[in-house]
């Protein structure tokens, strides 16, 4: 018995825990870099404001804060906060969570849903929430590092607010350095461009510069390293690209426009930007091709063969050097006259063969090869071009009845100048010929 009134051992020493979970801010006014949307004028800080927080998305890329402000939101709010990750969650984890959060609500209390990686729940799981949120036993917020309009049920967008998280700036990330100095007590040993190196190897990620910054301050060094020291101890970070997520349709989006807009320079960023990120050669020769037919189409006949040369190069040489031909023939189309002229003239063709339904070819331009066929006029009146005078007949090519279209208008760049007189020039004798 006299064991059970022994004074107790020292209390242990505290677990390590990483800088990036010692810096995390105690309060919503000690997060970096979210101000547009934690501010009094901001979404979030105007739900606070009027104290009519709602189950909210928070979607951003990594290492900007969600966790966090999630965390401490249930703190503002008086909540009891609760912590799934889809990733390793099921259903009947999930069940446990609402029958808790249920029990927690009958005793008075409420409780706040955080769900990381929300998006990888599947379309039924997300459907559980529902009912849940609709009365009132959760406040879910969700993360996500994916687009939620193309990740997450309507049903459940309805019912909850996307705030978006912006990546953080190089302001920012020098704001997040100053204060893990201070909580370090030491300044980082690095001069200004190294610094602004390290800064750059953190790619927007705040939780990414903390570790960085614990790594840096336990190294043993004399003097300031410079920027090809630092580069030689610390292995550069990967740039965030998911090859099916958000990022490949928004890099590609910005390739594809920088082509358009004739900027090689910033075309080539793209490009590179994508391959760097691990995107696939023969994807982005894919793209490239498209680009030659959608937006600089007969401008320059030519733009097409160059990016086909290019793919089957890549195709025989393969990865770094085949790239280089998908570099070239990006200078190319970014350089190439535009138009688009064909691919809406196509779009127009095809809206007016949905609109006229199975209208058939007049029978003038049917052939007919069998007697039955002559007999019901198939063929009969044709006029053969090459007989013509100019070798234009005029007649008419369009259904019977519908009205003549005029679906490709080319511009006055490239290669299409001369298509524009070709056409005019037929378009007259047309005129002439029908009178």
């Amino acid at each position: 018995m006299a064991d059970l009134f022994e004074s107790p051992g020292p209390e242990p020493e505290p677990a390590w825990h990483p800088l990036a979970d010692r810096l995390r801010p105690r309060a919503l006014e000690e997060v970096i870099g979210q101000d547009e949307l934690l501010g009094p004028d901001g979404p979030l800080g105007t739900m606070l404001g009027a104290d009519t927080l709602g189950s909210l998305i928070l979607w951003g890329p990594p290492g900007v804060g969600k966790t966090t402000i999630a965390r401490l939101l249930a703190d503002v709010t008086d909540l009891a906060f609760v912590q799934v990750s889809a990733i390793f969650t099921g259903v009947a984890d999930l069940k446990k969570v609402f029958e808790a959060a249920k029990i927690r609500r009958g005793n008075g209390g409420g409780t706040l849903l955080f769900v990381d990686e929300i998006h990888r729940f599947n379309k039924a799981q997300q459907d559980g929430f529902l009912p849940h949120m609709e009365d009132g036993t959760i406040l879910l917020v969700g993360a996500t590092t994916e687009n939620p309009s193309f990740e997450l049920n309507a049903a459940l967008l309805s019912r909850a607010q996307v705030m978006v998280l912006n990546r953080l700036g190089l302001i920012d990330l020098e704001r997040l350095a100053r204060r893990a100095e201070e909580a370090l007590g030491q300044t980082l040993p690095l001069d200004p461009a190294a610094r602004d190196a390290l800064l750059e190897l953190a790619d927007g990620d705040g939780r990414a510069l903390l570790n960085l910054i614990e790594q840096v301050s336990g190294w043993s060094v004399a003097d300031c390293l410079d920027q090809k020291e630092l580069a030689r101890r610390l292995a550069r970070r990967a740039a965030q690209y998911d090859k099916s997520g958000d990022a490949h349709y928004n890099l590609i989006s910005a390739l594809h426009k920088s082509v358009r807009g004739s900027d090689p320079d910033a075309a080539l960023y793209w490009l590179a930007r994508m391959l760097e990120g691990g995107e696939d050669p023969r994807f982005l020769a894919r793209r490239i091709t498209r680009m030659s037919v959608e937006d600089i189409g007969l401008a320059d006949p030519q733009a097409q063969s160059v990016c086909i040369d290019a793919w089957n190069t890549y195709e025989r040489l393969g990865s770094p050097e085949g790239e280089l031909a998908l570099a070239q023939a990006v200078i190319y189309l970014a350089l190439a006259p535009k138009s688009n002229s064909g691919y809406a003239a196509f779009k127009a063709a095809q809206r007016a063969a949905r609109s006229t339904g199975s209208e058939p070819p007049p029978k003038h331009i049917l052939n007919a090869p069998t007697r039955l066929m002559k007999d019901q006029g198939y063929g009969k009146g044709y006029a053969y071009d090459h007989d013509a005078e100019d070798g234009f007949s005029g007649q008419n090519y369009f259904p019977d009845g519908m009205e003549r279209a005029s679906y490709f208008q080319p511009v006055e760049r490239g290669f299409e100048r001369d298509l524009r007189r070709r056409l005019d020039y037929f378009r007259n004798l047309r005129a002439k010929r029908q009178s």
